[in-house]
Order: C-alpha cells, then structure tokens, then sequence
C-alpha cells in the first residue's frame, strides 16, 4: 500500500473514533423573537470535576458549566431572595407560554421555571402535587415500571419558607404537616450522599434530563443538562459539583428552564407540573 493511501486511512480511522452519540436537541425560545434554536451537547466524558464556560449574565441565578463533557446549567434559588411556587393550570399549562400569559403582571417576578414531576396525557401530575397548600394529587406508593418508579423515587417540598428532599418512603412516614408546594419524581439521585443503588457508574441510557437537590446552605439547585447524560454522571453533579446530599430526578428529554433575564423560554415538547421560583418583594 502506497504512503498516501496508508495517511488516508489512519485519518479516517482517527475521525470515526472522535464520533459521540447526539442526543435530540432541545428547542429553545428567544423570547419575543419566536425562533427555536437547538442547544446541543457532547456524550459524558471523563472531566472530574465542572469547568466554567460562558460567563454569567449580571443578575441571572443560573450559571453554565461542564461536567464530565456535557454543559450543565445550574439555576439556584436562594430562600434569602426567593419564594418557589408550584404551577399546574385547569386544564394544565404545559408550557410556559401560558403560564406567562396567566400569570400577568406577577411574571415580572419571575427568576426562573422548571418543569417538576412527571405527568400523564393531560399533563397531571402522576404522583404527589401540592400547589399552596391545596393537595392534588396524593403520594403514589405504587410499583410500577419506568423512572418513576425506579426505588426510591422522592419529594421535593417546602414548608415556612425551607426547601427539603426526602425519599417517598421518608416523607410518608416523617412528614405529617401539609407542605406549601410538593411535587413527586423518581428517581432519587442522591441518597444521604450517596448514589442511588441502581444506578451504573456512567450507563447506556442518556438523555436531556433536569433535577433539583438542596445544600448546606439551604439553596435549592435545579440542574438541567444541555445535552445528553447518564444517570450517574447527572447524579455525580449534584452530589460533587453542587454539594446536595439528595437530590431528586425530575425528567428527562421534555426537561426545559425559563429564565427571563437570559432571555430564554425552552419549548421542547407539552410539560405538567412546574415549579416557578420568584424574586422577594
């Protein structure tokens, strides 16, 4: 075989190994501008820790960051300057367009929205769902298949303005008092700083997906990945990235953020419950 050739095929080889798994993009919305532009990301690598990429925008509670090749975007809720509502609609929402549209002049307080909880055809929610008080859906404590019910699943609520993570097996038998918002996903992520026992080190299975864990500090984080993740890497974020010893899966390619100050409304695919965290007056 001639030199040229052999160069030729050395380089196609290196370019077939460089190839990752695309995950479906997730639709972005430039408010008022009505175009949706594709947000991509690369198949999880081997980064141990989140490297900062584009800067934060002045006044913006969500940053953007890499972990373990994929671009996460980070949006905290501080209870020092934030409440966090729990959104539905009759008939529901499913996407934030409308919640905007009903919210009126109060969407000025808006610091961020995120879909919270899985749902079904109507966008009801399929477990526990408290909006202000009110409950709508009970704590599901059946089995089944799919994420939901990958053990333990979890609540995320909160009570006289604190935010909480507990396993469903825990909330049913710890918390008796009715929350002022809750909502039920699954699975757990992180368990008492652990991951969860089904999940691998870095599975098959990636996907967009978002979640939110509660720090030290009291702050809630709501992560959504950019691109596709695995399980474990998504669940590694939150526990060495973020710092949350649990932290609750909320969904997965339907996953979108509303962050006005960014100016973006994602618009992926129709949603059910939302959690809408606002600026303090």
């Amino acid at each position: 075989m001639r030199g040229p050739e052999i160069l030729l095929l050395a380089a196609l080889a290196l370019t077939a190994c460089d190839r990752q798994p695309e995950g479906k993009p997730v639709l972005r919305t430039e408010i008022g501008s009505g175009k949706a532009l594709p947000v991509g990301g690369k198949a999880s690598g081997a980064a141990a820790s989140a490297s900062p990429t584009p800067a934060a925008i002045p006044g913006d509670p969500c940053t953007r960051s890499e972990f373990e090749g994929v671009a996460i975007t980070d949006c905290i809720a501080d209870p020092a300057k934030h409440v966090i509502l729990a959104a539905l609609g009759q008939p529901p929402y499913r996407g934030y367009a409308k919640l905007k549209a009903a919210m009126g002049d109060e969407a000025a307080k808006v610091a961020f929205a995120v879909n919270a909880g899985m749902f079904d055809g109507e966008g009801k929610p399929i477990g526990y769902f408290v909006r202000n008080g009110d409950r709508r859906q009970e704590l599901n404590r059946a089995d089944g298949s799919g994420n939901f019910h990958m053990k333990p699943n979890g609540v995320f609520y909160g009570a006289k303005g604190k935010w909480h993570v507990r396993t469903s097996a825990d909330f049913y038998s710890n918390v008796t008092d009715r929350p002022d918002f809750g909502t039920q996903s699954g699975p757990m992520l992180v368990i008492a700083g652990k991951l969860h026992p089904e999940f691998s080190e870095d599975g098959p299975s990636r996907n967009i997906r978002n979640g939110v864990g509660v720090d030290a500090q009291g702050r809630a984080h709501f992560a959504i990945s950019e691109g596709p993740i695995s399980f474990g890497s998504f669940a590694r974020y939150f526990r060495d990235v973020a710092k949350t010893p649990d932290a609750l899966y909320l969904d997965g390619n339907v996953s979108s953020l509303w962050d006005p100050v960014a100016k973006r409304m994602d618009a992926r695919a129709p949603i059910g419950p939302m959690l809408v965290v606002e600026r303090k007056d």
